[in-house]
Order: structure tokens, then C-alpha cells, then sequence
């Protein structure tokens, strides 16, 4: 079993940016592809980015691409994603999640393991 817990939300202006961290429990973090998805009020949950095994690949949605950077650090059993350039639409619970697999997804029903989100609200 593998708990993800998940930080660094919190309210920004736009423009601005925010660092969101994943810790997860147990020794097979690093066999893991890891992903972030969000879920905007009234909306459903979307995929935000994924990152391989080894940090080596890594996917974006179209809307975050070019202002968000997934990144890994096996070491610390810790996923990131940077974001900048915030909008009001990024606005919503950003989820961590593993899949018991290397490879990257973007489809939710591919990972195995959830956190339970932090919010990220972005002001107009």
C-alpha cells in the first residue's frame, strides 16, 4: 500500500506561482510513474502532468503546458509540480497519484494510488 500526501497549495494572484509537493510512503516510489490531476469546482477531475519512473519522460496537459514543471526526487520518495503564470482557471484540488507501473499515463483509471488534494486558488 503507498500513501501519497500532498502540499503547497494556498490562494495567489494571478500571474503568480505556486510549488506543490507529493510525499509518498514506501520503498517502490521509485518503480512508480507518478501524475497530478486536478478538479475545478462544478467540474470534473482532469489531467494536469505525469512523470515516468526515472524523470526521464514527462506529459502535460495542453492548458498548463509551457507554465508547469513536473519534476521527481526518488531520494526523497517526493513528487513536485511548479507552477507559474497562474490563472483564475487553475483554480481547483490539485490530486497526486501513483500507478504501480514505470510508464506514464494521462487517464485517471491507470493509477492505483491517490492523495486526498491541495487546494489551489488563484484570485482575478
Amino acid at each position: 500500500q503507498v500513501q501519497l500526501v500532498e502540499s503547497g497549495g494556498g490562494l495567489v494572484q494571478a500571474g503568480g506561482s505556486l510549488s506543490l509537493s507529493c510525499v509518498a510512503s514506501g520503498r517502490t516510489f521509485s518503480s512508480y510513474a507518478m501524475g497530478w490531476f486536478r478538479q475545478a469546482p462544478g467540474k470534473e477531475r482532469e489531467f494536469v502532468a505525469t512523470i515516468n519512473w526515472s524523470g526521464s519522460t514527462v506529459l502535460y496537459a495542453d492548458s498548463v503546458k509551457g507554465r508547469f514543471t513536473i519534476s521527481r526526487d526518488n531520494a526523497k520518495n517526493t513528487m513536485y509540480l511548479q507552477t507559474a503564470n497562474l490563472k483564475s482557471e487553475d483554480t481547483a484540488v490539485y490530486y497526486c497519484a501513483a500507478r504501480r507501473q514505470p510508464f506514464t499515463r494521462t487517464t485517471q483509471s491507470d493509477y492505483d494510488y491517490w492523495g486526498q488534494g491541495t487546494q489551489v486558488t488563484v484570485s482575478s
